[in-house]
């Protein structure tokens, strides 16, 4: 008999490789795609820095986790909005924003319903905070221009110098309504215009204001420190300004919007982020402040007085920034 050539042995091998491999996947693929838990989650935090903790909750739990993300220019606000809508019969099991305005906002119009998973009966949990800061590149322009707080950005010097998100979304409208509440309405609209007047940068979010300062556009930029964070580790050299009285603290945010029993699967969901191991692990990511440097001595809301008049002060704010 014939010896079988060398390449068709070769042949055959491969596909009795595969016909193995199909009869392996259509066992495993049926286990993998088999109904479990699963939970509808609306993130208002950077797809790059959640998307690793749903993943690693999924694994250890075995819980699925489908996410419904924002875009960074309506960050927050876009799935706030969503939330409202849908109050009547909602999608959603768990609300996870980057910042605090906003899950106060729903938390006032009933959207997190019975649900206290937070002290003192709060619907909600805070974790893991980052600060709002103004940055500049050390390399460009020496400490003797550089502004000693946000009132002078209104300076002449400052004119087509500074970039800011725009501020009717996201950290950057949660600082600006939190400047109104501390310095009040006629001192913050009349900074407001002097600011606009001098025709800022306004972006489509903080990581571009990072960006535009790297590369000496802008001399200023008012950012978030995660922001700054991620500008450093990708080569960018820029250094912080503290703002002092004047600065915020910004906490990451968790609610369960539907109704559930405390071994339901968002529940278990909300405790994971709020958990000391996952907000270890979220700063390691560079999601939020380092523990332990978190930035004290700012601003303190008056939550209450700032929800009561949010409408009216948006409509402010976008009076006076948008072109």
């Amino acid at each position: 008999m014939r010896a079988i050539p060398r390449r068709w042995l070769s042949i055959l091998l491969l596909a009795a490789l595969c016909v193995a491999a199909a009869g392996l996947l259509a066992f495993v693929i049926p286990s993998l795609m088999a109904p479990g838990p699963a939970i509808v989650v609306y993130c208002a935090q950077d797809q790059a820095f959640a998307e690793p903790l749903l993943g690693e909750f999924a694994m250890a739990t075995g819980i699925r986790v489908r996410p419904v993300w924002d875009s960074e220019m309506v960050k927050t606000v876009g799935l706030a909005n969503r939330l409202l809508g849908e109050s009547q019969s909602p999608r959603a099991h768990v609300w996870w924003s980057n910042e605090e305005l906003r899950t106060r906002q729903l938390a006032a119009r009933g959207v997190f319903g019975t649900n206290r998973i937070g002290p003192d009966g709060l619907p909600f949990l805070s974790f893991g905070c980052r600060h709002r800061c103004m940055v500049f590149d050390p390399g460009h322009r020496p400490s003797t221009v550089l502004p000693r707080s946000l009132v002078e950005l209104t300076n002449a010097r400052f004119a087509g110098r500074v970039s800011i998100a725009f501020p009717l979304f996201g950290t950057t409208a949660t600082h600006l309504l939190a400047l109104r509440d501390a310095w009040g309405d006629a001192a913050w609209r009349d900074w407001c215009r002097a600011f606009a007047a001098n025709r800022p940068f306004l972006e489509e979010g903080n990581s571009h204001v990072a960006g535009r300062v790297a590369r000496g556009e802008a001399w200023i930029g008012l950012t978030d420190s995660d922001d700054l964070a991620a500008a450093i580790r990708g080569g960018m050299r820029l250094a912080e300004i503290p703002l002092g009285r004047d600065g915020m603290a910004i906490p990451n945010t968790v609610a369960l919007v539907r109704s559930a029993p405390a071994d339901a699967p968002a529940r278990r969901f909300a405790g994971y982020l709020a958990s000391d191991a996952v907000v270890a692990r979220f700063g390691a990511l560079g999601a939020i402040d380092a523990a332990g440097t978190v930035a004290t001595g700012g601003l303190v809301p008056d939550w209450n007085r700032m929800l009561a008049t949010l409408d009216v002060a948006t409509v402010e704010l976008e009076g006076i920034f948008r072109r």
